[in-house]
């Protein structure tokens, strides 16, 4: 499986918490995606799957078109529902909750922000989607960070502290 973490998000969206929102890409993410897709429709995928949110669509839909594979939406790959928090700035965020944030990793059973869902919430869901994944050759996802740190560190048995560093950078791509 390689898991391809969308580009990067229209510039209006920086500094901001989209979580769910379905925000779209900037002309630079755009771009990468259409030259992602080139490199990647070279590898000999079964399956190209993605969260069906606008910033996975692009790269996922031209990789289908230079391969002939349809796309398969699925949902439970959109990144965390950060509730309350989605479309504000984190700044703005942070002057309010504090370090408190932090209890997405250090309370990742019970913390959320209000109206969203917990890491292990998120582990769960993006984990369940993984254990009726197809099996049958090489399956291209593109999603989001929480989701691909998630399947990583899970995999790799690490805490959850340690999926930070598992998130790749926008159009990021890790193989498993």
């Amino acid at each position: 499986m390689i898991l391809v973490r969308h580009p990067r998000v229209a510039d209006a969206y920086r500094g901001v918490c989209y979580g769910r929102a379905d925000v779209p890409l900037g002309p630079e993410g755009i771009a990468e995606s259409l030259a992602l897709a080139e490199r990647l429709a070279r590898e000999p995928f079964r399956h190209v799957i993605c969260s069906g949110a606008a910033r996975t669509l692009v790269l996922a839909r031209r990789v289908c078109e230079l391969t002939g594979i349809d796309p398969t939406i699925e949902p439970a790959l959109l990144e965390r529902d950060f509730g309350a928090w989605e479309l504000r700035p984190w700044d703005d965020i942070y002057a309010e909750v504090g370090d408190a944030m932090n209890g997405l990793i250090d309370a990742p059973a019970t913390y959320r922000p209000p109206g969203g869902e917990t890491t292990f919430e998120l582990r769960d869901r993006v984990m369940g989607w993984h254990a009726r994944r197809p099996t049958d050759g090489l399956v291209l996802v593109v999603a989001h960070g929480g989701p691909i740190a998630a399947i990583r560190g899970v995999l790799a048995g690490g805490p959850v502290r340690e999926w930070l560093a598992l998130v790749p950078p926008p159009g990021g791509v890790a193989e498993i």
